[in-house]
């Protein structure tokens, strides 16, 4: 069938929209609104999406949606003609019996009214793209041919088409294997394997006499045995982060250039692997894992049957937990990226015989359903524990969950559980090392082929002992441990990778890793105007910190040395700590007006010992414990120099920050030197003097105008603030903003900041 974009000319609640649209991230944030913290205070509501459009000249009419949260219900010509109640799944609408000739009309409606609905901020609305696929006779439907690795030495593939279908596998544009059949077997000679180093894609075209069906897949096979988790039989391990849905300034709206950009630049750092936290992935995030060499833990849920905020998806849970996983594995089967199957995150049911036999429903329905993948679950030990004690963190319905204070909490919910973490802190890695821990955790862990744990790090060292036939995953971990847990991740063979909580910054979950210079920043339930959770290696723009940089000194990705400094414009005020941050330093040395205000330095490498200078006078030497050595000074303009020497005194690198000089003004540098017709890209608007190099201590208003095209958002990374990313005008954060613009069809695309210069972007076919 024929795919084209069915995205253009929608209106919402009657104004004009092009998707995907987040209908929440344009509504008024209140201090008092129902979702309070978890959704950053955004208010829910009920949104009608409606599209003129007419028939298409082709006898089958299927519409595809990638995402509408929540509770979709699609109308053709005012009759219902399909739908989801899961916000996070794709599903297609046969448009055949609905249709009229000449003009017709479709309508979306959708809902979040009933708050808090979910942990994180969510979005609202058709969030992801719409497509039209059309096509005459008999049609081979999306999604319907499946290709399988049956083996790689002889590379041997199987094509499913369910239709007597021709099909032709190509490599660079060559044909390389060709047979006929519904179900094919077919040997690749000198086959090209994927995996994160090799991303080698082929492409697979399914035809018959009326209709043709093409995509791309990887040649690879996934395997566990008690050397560890293999990928074409090399052992892998797995550099990983959690990821949360939304695209930042944009809000829950999914672009597929937002998405390559957050895998790119991800990948570039030293990821290799994304846990989808915690629901499944999008379509353009796997597209472009699968392109870039990225594995990927696709999730399902973070709930089962108990609620963990009072209108979450739990009541609409049982009856379509079978479907929706059914869904998420005929859209994954053949994105090579997806290695691993996650069937939930920190639920307590498995404390229970009943969640123990969901759990076993669920991975017998996956491995039924597809053998290619293995199958695992983010289960935190302690939740499963308490509750198998009867002290249950979530209330079955959900009634415990109040964010609007710490105080007016009447029952232990996640919200609850997230504040004891935040005061136990990393100790809560050793919770569940006791017995009662893995007699309640056991029964659900063993029918995993991979188990998850989230905070438990305290048990690595005894499970190859306790359970020699169990494979372990760090499916959550806090950042600050990434180098002891990646150092047993190398030591212990049945330790396989680690997902640090965060990979990237994301809304909602107000303040959770914050380090806050406030005073309504000392709790972890964070008031209003609190908006982002304040967690990652990477702000809500992708610009790195130094809990990135200690990722990458373990792993010895990047750079062998890198520096980050503590802001130093808040002097006397010591900041409140959340436990889901190590580190809020930053790669700066530029603090206007900020001269001998006390400093904190962290230089992070993999190396004997450091030495740090400012401005050709050193600082001091210091042992490097742990990937990491710190040092306390006085700021002062300049230049600052870390070198990095091994244990025979050889330098093994050098890293340096400068402070900016002369005129501070707005600077504008596109990701983009030219844009397609439609394109969407990012462009840093940061406060820079002439050499570039950003001011972190000039933080100013500033308003942004698009001609040519449109200004999706501009924003920065500012964790508690009252201002919105669609009104055009914003304050940078620690001299930092970024702009999302779509390029219009034709001549150029001219990006405008209030005090400082143009840019133009040419519009190329």
């Amino acid at each position: 069938m024929k795919k084209q974009s069915f995205n253009d000319n929608w209106t919402c609640n009657d104004q004009p929209v092009t998707l995907p649209h987040d209908a929440m991230i344009h509504q008024e944030r209140k201090p008092d609104a129902p979702s309070g913290s978890a959704q950053a205070y955004f208010p829910g509501g009920k949104y009608v999406y409606e599209k003129h459009f007419r028939k298409p000249e082709a006898e089958h009419v299927l519409l595809e949606f990638e995402g509408v949260y929540r509770n979709a219900r699609v109308f053709i010509n005012d009759k219902q003609a399909g739908g989801a109640a899961y916000g996070y799944i794709p599903f297609f609408v046969e448009a055949d019996s609905f249709l009229k000739d000449g003009e017709n009309l479709i309508r979306v409606e959708c809902e979040n009214v009933d708050q808090p609905d979910s942990r994180w901020y969510t979005g609202a609305g058709i969030f992801r793209p719409v497509w039209l696929w059309t096509g005459d006779g008999d049609v081979i439907a999306p999604e319907s041919v499946r290709v399988s690795t049956l083996s790689i030495d002889p590379a041997v593939i199987r094509v499913q088409s369910g239709v007597n279908a021709h099909i032709s596998i190509r490599f660079d544009g060559k044909e390389v294997a060709s047979g006929d059949g519904s179900d094919v077997e077919l040997t690749i000679q000198n086959a090209k394997l994927w995996s994160d180093e090799t991303p080698n894609l082929y492409t697979c075209m399914a035809s018959t006499s009326t209709d043709e069906y093409s995509f791309t897949f990887g040649i690879r096979q996934v395997t566990r045995d008690r050397e560890g988790l293999k990928v074409n039989g090399r052992k892998v391990l797995l550099r990983g982060g959690c990821v949360h849905q939304d695209s930042g300034i944009v809000g829950a709206a999914t672009y597929d250039e937002l998405e390559w950009r957050r895998v790119r630049l991800m990948k570039e750092a030293g990821f290799n692997a994304i846990r989808s936290a915690h629901n499944p992935a999008n379509r353009a995030l796997l597209d472009a894992c699968d392109a870039l060499g990225v594995y990927v833990m696709d999730e399902g849920w973070d709930m089962w049957y108990n609620h963990k905020s009072k209108h979450d998806y739990a009541g609409q849970w049982r009856e379509n937990w079978k479907s929706d996983l059914a869904v998420m594995v005929s859209r994954d089967f053949n994105h090579p990226s997806v290695i691993l199957y996650s069937i939930g995150n920190e639920v307590s049911e498995p404390a229970k015989p009943e969640g123990v036999q969901a759990a076993k429903e669920m991975v017998d329905f996956l491995h039924g359903q597809d053998a290619n993948r293995l199958v695992t679950a983010g289960f935190n030990l302690m939740i499963i524990k308490s509750a198998a004690k009867g002290k249950g963190v979530y209330k079955e319905d959900g009634s415990g969950r109040d964010d609007s204070s710490d105080k007016k909490m009447s029952g232990m919910n996640s919200t609850m559980f997230n504040l004891i973490t935040n005061i136990v802190g990393t100790g809560m890695n050793k919770a569940a090392n006791g017995k009662a821990a893995d007699l309640a955790t056991s029964p659900a862990l063993d029918l995993l082929d991979v188990a998850g744990y989230n905070y438990a790090s305290g048990r690595y060292p005894k499970e190859g002992q306790l359970h020699p036939d169990r494979l372990v995953v760090g499916s959550e971990t806090f950042p600050q441990d990434i180098v002891k847990n990646w150092r047993m991740v190398e030591k212990y063979p049945w330790l396989c990778g680690d997902f640090m909580w965060t990979a990237w910054d994301y809304l909602g979950e107000v303040g959770l890793g914050a380090w806050a210079y406030t005073p309504d920043g000392k709790g972890f339930n964070k008031p209003y105007p609190w908006m982002l959770a304040d967690s990652g290696a990477m702000d809500l723009l992708g610009n790195p910190n130094g809990e990135l940089f200690l990722a990458q000194a373990v792993w010895h990705a990047g750079k062998p040395v890198r520096i980050a400094v503590q802001p130093v414009n808040h002097p006397g005020v010591k900041p409140a700590k959340a436990v889901w941050r190590g580190t809020n330093a930053l790669p700066s040395w530029s603090w206007q007006g900020c001269e001998g205000n006390p400093a904190v330095a962290e230089v992070y490498a993999d190396a004997a010992y450091v030495v740090l200078s400012l401005n050709g006078k050193t600082i001091g030497r210091k042992k490097i414990k742990d990937c990491k050595a710190t040092f306390k000074l006085k700021y002062a303009p300049g230049k600052l120099t870390a070198v990095a020497y091994d244990e025979h005194d050889q330098p093994v690198g050098e890293d340096e920050l400068t402070s900016a000089t002369g005129k501070i003004m707005p600077v504008i540098i596109s990701e983009k030197q030219a844009a397609k017709p439609g394109e969407v890209f990012c462009a840093d608007i940061s406060m820079r003097d002439g050499k570039g190099i950003v001011e972190s201590n000039a933080d100013k208003l500033l308003s942004v105008t698009v001609e040519g095209g449109e200004l999706l958002g501009f924003g920065s990374a500012n964790p508690r603030t009252e201002e919105r990313f669609d009104s055009g005008s914003y304050t940078t954060y620690y001299g930092r903003a970024m702009a999302v613009v779509r390029a219009g069809h034709a001549g150029c695309v001219t990006v405008k900041v209030s005090g400082g210069r143009d840019v133009v972007i040419p519009i190329q076919p």
